[in-house]
């Protein structure tokens, strides 16, 4: 499988990942077992940044690749792409705030900015799964 054709595969994978490690890191920090918040978080981080890595490089060999589906279905897709990439780029910043912020043990202004953080990132992880989903799985 050549690097076009496998990217969107490794890039879903790592979506479905950064997912589950934010659930993983949500459930530690209700525990407050902040060790290993941390690194989860920090590990989340990584793989998002990964991610975002391989989704550039794909962008960049790939070609445009067209969403088939049509009726219903369409307008919902159009609207999980687009408000998946808004919030990618609004995301990007919160969450190296957050990160910084948690890091230094600044708590209170951690916590304060987590709380719009996480549900937005999270956001991005499953939307960016259920795109994934329908323009190479299920509409391919």
């Amino acid at each position: 499988m050549d690097l076009p054709n496998l990217l969107p595969h490794v890039n879903a994978t790592l979506n479905a990942t950064a997912m589950v490690l934010l659930v993983y890191a949500r459930i530690m920090i209700a525990q407050k077992r902040i060790e290993r918040h941390k690194r989860t978080m920090l590990a989340a981080l990584a793989v998002s940044t990964l991610f975002l890595i391989t989704y550039i490089i794909y962008h960049h060999v790939a070609p445009i690749f067209v969403f088939r589906g049509y009726g219903w279905i369409r307008p919902v897709y159009y609207f999980l792409l687009i408000s998946h990439v808004i919030l990618a780029a609004v995301a990007i910043p919160m969450i190296l705030v957050t990160a910084w912020l948690g890091l230094r043990r600044r708590d209170s202004r951690h916590r304060a900015i987590a709380r719009w953080t996480w549900p937005v990132w999270m956001y991005v992880s499953v939307s960016g799964v259920v795109v994934y989903l329908l323009l190479y799985q299920i509409y391919r």
